[in-house]
Formats: structure tokens, sequence, C-alpha cells
């Protein structure tokens, strides 16, 4: 998964951490969970706010 599978990440994210809110999480936060995630390979440096904002209300959407 690269940065830009921000639906395929929030889904991957909602199975590794079920119990978790993604409303209460903060970027720094929801950046190392994503980098965790098995099957990730991309370049952790090129994250930003709106990738992680993307990727958060992705999840959100799967919850």
């Amino acid at each position: 998964m690269k940065w830009a599978d921000t639906h395929d990440i929030a889904i991957a994210l909602a199975d590794a951490h079920p119990g978790v809110d993604p409303r209460r999480l903060n970027f720094v936060d929801l950046r190392d969970m994503v980098v965790a995630l098995p099957g990730f390979a991309d370049d952790p440096k090129r994250s930003g706010e709106k990738i992680l904002e993307a990727i958060q209300m992705a999840w959100i959407d799967e919850v």
C-alpha cells in the first residue's frame, strides 16, 4: 500500500485496530499506525496533513 491508497489503508486500520475511534487520533499517532501496517510500502516522510485527513475520514466512514 502507498499513501494514495487511502481506502485500502482505512480498511486495514479498521481491521487492525477495531477498538480505536479514529476521530480521537492525532495525526502523529495515525501516521505511526499506517506505517506499521503490514503491506505498507511507502516513504513514511511523504505523508502530509491532507493525506492523513483523507485516511482518517475514510476510516471513520469504514466504522
